[in-house]
């Protein structure tokens, strides 16, 4: 919808719907229609605690016990993970998210992988300790109580984070669902925009009003299935770096185009990511991304928040805005608004022509690849303040407006 087409108020509060696009073990049930997707829903806070007979903590006994008596046994127990990368996954603008070909990597309990192998046990014995106490741990938490499990212990959190990631996929849950939390927050969020949210300890609704913020925002939780919304904007409009984030929000950018601003603050997290997707799609909001330009920006930051990444493929379904498009900032912008550049370092040029290569989204999509192949031949890249050589407010007086005159230009 063009942001200057007025738009039916919509006041209804949007929750999470059970049993549409949830995941269950072994199978993942389909949603009744596109873009109704919802993962599992995780238990509000006011609810009685029954973590004991989670179902999660009940899969990981199972296999548990399965491993085990294939040991007792004599037999070499055998786990099997998707294979999660890029090579592994597929892009059609019918799914709209990359997905998993079937592609598996088997983890056997030999002598060779005994550490590797007692390490992704001793995660989940982690993971059942935190669901059945109803209790998180961060990441960098979990590679802590490692050092506790002597010849087990992870040298590097990466190698931590790598196991955990293979237990999640294993289990075809999140990792939340398994206890652990992100150590970075969501994102923020100001204006048009009513968060609907639960008091932890009595089970109150709360009513969070994001235009009441003044100089800051709201922070996205690293929770948000038990959310409701309630607005009126026509569209949302996702930032790249904070700065801009902020010189939006200074300036009330969201009452003079009627839209919720959103800071991805880098590569947006899962809960960022799964927040936009679910208050785009309750109530049938277009959402632009502003990012800087460069390949980076493109391949990493709005790619990850429009159809997922490789490493989470088995998670995209629900991770993902198939609905986004990118507003800028695009290597026709740097001509057309005669903007400073930098030059492209290898590490860019190698990022732009691996997408080139390798990306299924960017392989499905001519546009993307012109653009791609432009910025390559140009030799350099802008960022998102470099409209300030315009003047401090240009984005805001000029830039967007122009470009939201013309949303079917947009990058898809």
């Amino acid at each position: 919808m063009a942001p200057g087409k007025k738009k039916k108020t919509n006041k209804h509060s949007a929750k999470s719907k059970t049993g549409q696009g949830e995941l269950s073990f072994g199978s993942v049930t389909k949603p009744a229609k596109a873009g109704a997707n919802e993962p599992p829903r995780t238990k509000p806070a006011s609810a009685p605690s029954k973590t004991s007979f989670s179902p999660v903590a009940r899969r990981i006994r199972t296999e548990s016990s399965i491993i085990h008596q294939k040991i007792l046994l004599g037999d070499k127990p055998v786990m099997k993970f998707p294979l999660r990368s890029l090579a592994n996954v597929t892009y059609s603008s019918g799914t709209g998210y990359f997905k998993l070909k079937g592609k598996k990597k088997e983890r056997t309990l030999t002598v060779n992988t005994v550490k590797t192998f007692a390490q992704t046990l001793k995660m989940m014995a982690l993971s059942k300790e935190l669901i059945e106490t109803d209790d998180i741990a961060t990441k960098r938490e979990a590679y802590y109580v490692s050092k506790n499990w002597a010849e087990a212990r992870f040298k590097e959190q990466p190698e931590s984070d790598t196991v955990m990631e293979d237990v999640e996929a294993f289990f075809s849950v999140n990792r939340e669902q398994l206890g652990f939390v992100p150590e970075e927050k969501g994102g923020d969020v100001a204006g048009r925009l009513t968060v609907i949210d639960h008091d932890r300890d009595t089970g109150e609704e709360l009513r969070i009003d994001c235009t009441k913020f003044g100089s800051g925002a709201y922070s996205i939780p690293i929770s948000v299935e038990e959310l409701g919304f309630e607005t009126d904007a026509q569209f949302i409009l996702c930032i790249e770096t904070a700065g801009m984030f902020q010189r939006l929000v200074k300036h009330n950018y969201w009452k003079q185009s009627n839209c919720i601003l959103i800071s991805l603050g880098g590569v947006p997290t899962r809960a960022c990511r799964r927040f936009v997707r679910r208050l785009a799609d309750s109530h049938g909001l277009p959402v632009y991304v502003f990012v800087d330009g460069d390949p980076y920006g493109y391949s990493n930051i709005y790619r990850t928040l429009k159809v997922g990444s490789g490493n989470a493929a088995h998670l995209n379904e629900y991770f993902c805005v198939p609905q986004a498009h990118l507003i800028g900032i695009t290597p026709q912008d740097i001509v057309d608004y005669k903007l400073p550049t930098h030059p492209l370092k290898d590490v860019d040029i190698k990022r732009a022509k691996d997408a080139l290569k390798n990306d299924p989204f960017i392989l499905h999509y001519r546009a993307w690849q012109l653009a791609l192949e432009q910025m390559i031949k140009m030799g350099v890249r802008a960022e998102q303040q470099a409209l300030a050589k315009h003047g401090l407010n240009y984005v805001i007086e000029e830039y967007l407006p122009q470009k939201l005159a013309n949303v079917g230009r947009f990058l898809p």
